[in-house]
């Protein structure tokens, strides 16, 4: 439901425009105040289910989604719609760690974690594409406020069942997963745990980012507010960094994003986030502009490389068997590279059968994020497994704010944009170029890492 959000959006943006009167600069808001609240608060999200337990959390996250998506389906004026999506962006900043955190907590490391990852990897690539059909559909068969009106059901009933179908535990005092920790980090209800400080840092350095580059686009890369906003970015982070350094129970301790895992995934997934938030974007405008496809044929034409991601969670648990998972994020990595090689002789008019190869990034992309969440998770203890949740959705947020941002860039500044085919060749070479990093950084330690400890 939290991935499927970002896309089905997307369709109903026209429409939201015609209704409330705005312009699409205006309109655009209704997806980045989304997407800058999602990503600001997702560490201390996860962060805040490790020391306040997680199942509490998780709750309250979804109560405080569907609550917002019910507001943002009945507002009656732009303002009214952006504030209920950045209050939704809030309680998906909750959700989302807390949940990879409550499977990685609640499977022993080894095959059992590595299915559930499996699963939650496969559902959240059907939601990622099915979003821009299901929005379609809504938005046709309904009204846009459909589109979030949907949410309400769905999210009210999970929060009423989580508490029967989710093993509450206890929080996990951090210093008992790590001992090298610092001590007495916080039971539930003992806000003393909480780095209120870092936290706000954090949050501010990530909303910048995510802020100035989403607006680089619309706003240009030269404009006094992208640059304020990224010059800000860079100080606020380095203020979080010297403010962590100093305090006794920090957000992030700065050893653990030193660690090899989670550094790598958290590479991993904003390479990811680079392709494909640019990619899913660039595609459907490509289908739509170039192609004449209406919103809904778009968004089949894009289904499979949903389905093919469904696919890849699934059996990716028997691959990591076989292969370690480090060896299934390259080759899922150089797959996603193949695709995007191929789609760089997309035709100018007509449906291609090219466009048939976004399964190859489908099964790249999914390959990668599974992977990725593997060797992020699996060397951190229990009492970090929400941060570690933080962080790698953090890190795909602002790789897919980078790739919304720099693909169109790319194709609207060589050959003349999405009319003239140059330029979404160069923007699929630039996806690909970042599945080849993606790539390479999967294989870099693929010898030093020992893959007994995920797979028995």
């Amino acid at each position: 439901m939290v991935v499927l959000d970002f896309t089905i959006v997307n369709v109903a943006l026209p429409s939201i425009g015609h209704e409330l009167g705005a312009g699409t600069s205006a309109v655009q808001w209704v997806v980045t105040g989304y997407g800058v609240a999602f990503a600001g608060l997702l560490i201390l999200g996860g962060r805040a289910g490790d020391l306040l337990g997680r199942r509490r959390m998780f709750i309250a996250g979804l109560a405080v989604f569907a609550l917002a998506s019910l507001a943002a389906g009945l507002a009656r004026n732009l303002p009214l719609l952006v504030a209920a999506r950045v209050i939704q962006g809030a309680g998906a900043a909750v959700i989302a760690p807390t949940a990879l955190a409550l499977i990685t907590t609640s499977f022993p490391e080894g095959t059992a974690r590595t299915r559930a990852i499996g699963l939650y990897g496969s559902i959240a690539s059907v939601g990622f594409v099915s979003g821009q059909v299901l929005g379609g559909v809504l938005t046709d068969l309904a009204s846009w406020r459909a589109v979030f009106l949907v949410n309400v059901p769905f999210g009210l009933l999970a929060a009423l069942l989580a508490p029967r179908v989710i093993t509450a535990g206890n929080p996990v005092i951090v210093a008992a997963a790590d001992p090298g920790s610092p001590p007495d980090l916080g039971r539930a209800g003992d806000h003393r745990g909480l780095d209120f400080r870092g936290a706000a840092l954090v949050t501010g350095a990530v909303a910048l980012v995510v802020f100035g580059v989403s607006q680089g686009h619309a706003l240009g890369w030269s404009s006094p507010l992208v640059i304020g906003a990224i010059g800000a970015a860079i100080a606020t982070g380095a203020g979080f960094v010297a403010a962590e350094a100093r305090h006794p129970a920090p957000l992030v301790r700065p050893g653990t994003l030193l660690r090899p895992g989670l550094r790598d995934g958290a590479t991993l997934v904003f390479l990811l986030g680079v392709w494909n938030g640019g990619e899913l974007l660039l595609l459907s405008l490509y289908m739509q502009q170039a192609l004449h496809l209406s919103p809904l044929a778009t968004g089949a034409a894009l289904a499979p490389q949903g389905m093919a991601g469904f696919t890849m969670g699934i059996f990716g648990p028997k691959l990591v068997a076989r292969l370690g998972a480090r060896r299934l994020a390259t080759l899922a990595g150089a797959i996603a590279a193949t695709g995007f090689l191929v789609l760089t002789g997309l035709p100018g008019g007509g449906y291609s059968p090219l466009l048939l190869v976004v399964v190859l990034v489908g099964f790249g992309s999914a390959g990668t994020a599974f992977g990725s969440l593997v060797i992020a998770t699996r060397e951190l203890g229990d009492g970090d497994q929400g941060l570690a949740g933080g962080v790698v959705n953090t890190s795909r947020q602002i790789g897919a704010a980078v790739g919304a941002a720099l693909l169109p860039t790319v194709a609207e500044s060589v050959g003349g944009g999405i009319p003239g085919i140059t330029g979404d060749r160069f923007a699929m070479a630039t996806a690909a170029c970042a599945a080849l990093a993606a790539t390479a950084v999967a294989g870099t330690r693929g010898r030093k890492i020992s893959c007994a400890k995920t797979v028995p």
